[in-house]
């Protein structure tokens, strides 16, 4: 299947694929640790030294590649959200100020023990392992994904240039080259912001015809992403049939059929 028809027909089971991520051994294992110890966590110090419940915590809040930097998210925990100059909020990462949000120990709103708070976080994790699961079988799968959820909380351009994930579906879906990424920051937002607006990722028919997009660009990139490159064009025309010709969003369509008439060989 192509990573489009894939991703419309996981997002359109969402529970179901949860519940099937949420039910591996090794995801329900620790899910029942955290659920089971965090309540003891009621310090950053005592976080700080489970190393089970942090990892937990920050694969949760999509910092998973980043459980190394255990200096780092102490200052981050440390300093806490309040001031524009604290870590969380000058990292220029969506992901860590949420993580610094939701465990805010220096702000004294780390609810740890609150049923509320485990469910957020673990509801979190489910997603984030279900995305991954996905993304095992088509990392193309895995980036829509997390698109979907992220994508509607952007505020400004600069959101997306912050999250390699983030900025890889729009790179992909509008044409525009991994090496841009050179370029200086308020460049690549110049450039961005002539391309898409990221409050139509607020519309719900507009993301998935954005993501449909993304889809096909990334077939045609990954062949062995999907069965066939005529399912590219009609996930494009999926997506043209939400977004006018004249919507920022919007990509060159002739040049996307050149791109899979080129893939098949035409």
């Amino acid at each position: 299947m192509t990573t489009v028809g894939t991703y419309l027909s996981v997002a359109k089971n969402l529970d179901r694929w949860r519940g099937i991520a949420a039910r591996k051994p090794e995801v329900a294992s620790d899910t029942k640790y955290f659920q089971a110890n965090i309540g003891k966590a009621t310090s950053i110090d005592a976080l700080m030294k489970d190393r089970r419940l942090l990892t937990y915590a920050m694969k949760a809040f999509g910092l998973g590649d980043m459980t190394y930097a255990v200096g780092m998210m102490r200052k981050v925990l440390e300093q806490g959200v309040d001031s524009p100059k604290d870590l969380a909020n000058t990292l220029n990462n969506a992901n860590i100020r949420a993580f610094a949000t939701a465990f805010d120990y220096a702000g004294g709103n780390a609810g740890v023990t609150s049923q509320s708070f485990v469910k957020t976080v673990t509801d979190r994790y489910v997603e984030q392992a279900m995305q991954s699961n996905q993304g095992e079988q088509n990392p193309g799968v895995q980036l829509a994904l997390y698109f979907r959820e992220h994508a509607p909380q952007l505020t400004t351009i600069y959101g997306v240039l912050a999250d390699k994930s983030l900025l890889k579906v729009v790179q992909t879906a509008l044409n525009i080259p991994a090496a841009s990424s050179a370029q200086p920051v308020d460049t690549q937002a110049r450039l961005l912001k002539a391309k898409v607006n990221i409050d139509d990722f607020k519309d719900p028919k507009k993301l998935d015809a954005f993501i449909s997009r993304f889809a096909a660009m990334y077939d045609t990139e990954n062949p062995g992403a999907g069965q066939t490159a005529n399912m590219n064009g009609n996930a494009i025309l999926y997506s043209a049939s939400f977004l006018g010709s004249d919507q920022p969003v919007g990509v060159d369509m002739s040049l996307l059929l050149r791109r899979q008439n080129a893939a098949r060989g035409v």
